[in-house]
């Protein structure tokens, strides 16, 4: 199977912006072993901003462009000195792919995007996904990276979405509010009152919420591919997603 795993800033990074270290080496050993048995592995990974505001001591994630950029810049030299540190003990090389939304709309810079990450993985390279926070503005941004995690599934003909969050999955209330709310075990189609079921919230360091996940299930399921949102707290559970058992939601896209 061809796999995309999207991973966001909530379960590589503490509140603080510092690294969660035992949850970053559990989903690398789990990523590495997939890749392992002979899966493809693309992880589109969020946490460059979140982890620079831990690294430069800032008290928040900031609201303006140039200091977002900054933290990004600093955070992303040390997200991917992780990767490959961690992936390398497992004998595993990664490549880096920054992307912005003129890569998407532009056939030629999509094209060329295309080619490098097909041929990353037919090199047995594991590519590491990000958006270009660094040079990325409004205009020119996908926006948060479970969009950019179905845009990637996409391009790369993916059988399988896995986005990791800080939910376990779509539930028919919110959880954190109601006791008696009930996870949704699949999506068939994307209507109106599953997209009210969204908040569109997330967490204090990311950028993503339901809603964002919502519009990428969306996405992937008109291209024939299934996505799978479960919580990102137990990485081990890839194990039972790619096998098929009932994690999180699952929504059909085949």
């Amino acid at each position: 199977m061809r796999i995309v795993v999207k991973v966001g800033t909530s379960t590589l990074a503490y509140p603080t912006g510092c690294l969660d270290i035992r949850h970053v080496e559990i989903l690398v050993k789990t990523l590495s072993d997939l890749q392992n048995a002979g899966n493809q592995i693309v992880l589109v990974s969020s946490g460059a901003i979140g982890m620079g505001v831990g690294r430069l001591g800032l008290k928040s994630r900031p609201e303006d462009m140039p200091t977002k950029q900054a933290a990004a810049s600093v955070g992303q030299c040390e997200l991917m000195y992780i990767y490959d540190k961690l992936f390398g003990e497992y004998n595993h090389a990664v490549g880096q792919i920054l992307l912005t939304g003129e890569d998407f709309s532009h056939a030629n810079r999509k094209e060329n995007f295309e080619n490098t990450i097909h041929r990353l993985i037919e090199l047995g390279v594991i590519p590491i996904v990000n958006e270009n926070d660094t040079i990325a503005t409004d205009e020119i941004s996908v926006g948060e990276n479970d969009t950019l995690a179905a845009m990637v599934a996409c391009s790369v003909d993916a059988d399988l979405l896995v986005l990791l969050s800080d939910i376990d999955g779509l539930y028919t209330k919110d959880p954190h509010k109601c006791p008696d709310a009930r996870l949704i075990p699949f999506v068939k189609e994307i209507t109106d009152e599953i997209r009210q079921l969204a908040d569109g919230k997330g967490s204090e360091l990311g950028t993503g919420g339901m809603a964002t996940k919502i519009n990428a299930a969306q996405i992937v399921m008109e291209h024939g591919v299934d996505m799978v949102i479960a919580n990102g707290a137990r990485p081990r559970k890839l194990y039972n997603i790619v096998e098929g058992e009932m994690v999180g939601t699952r929504f059909l896209g085949r």
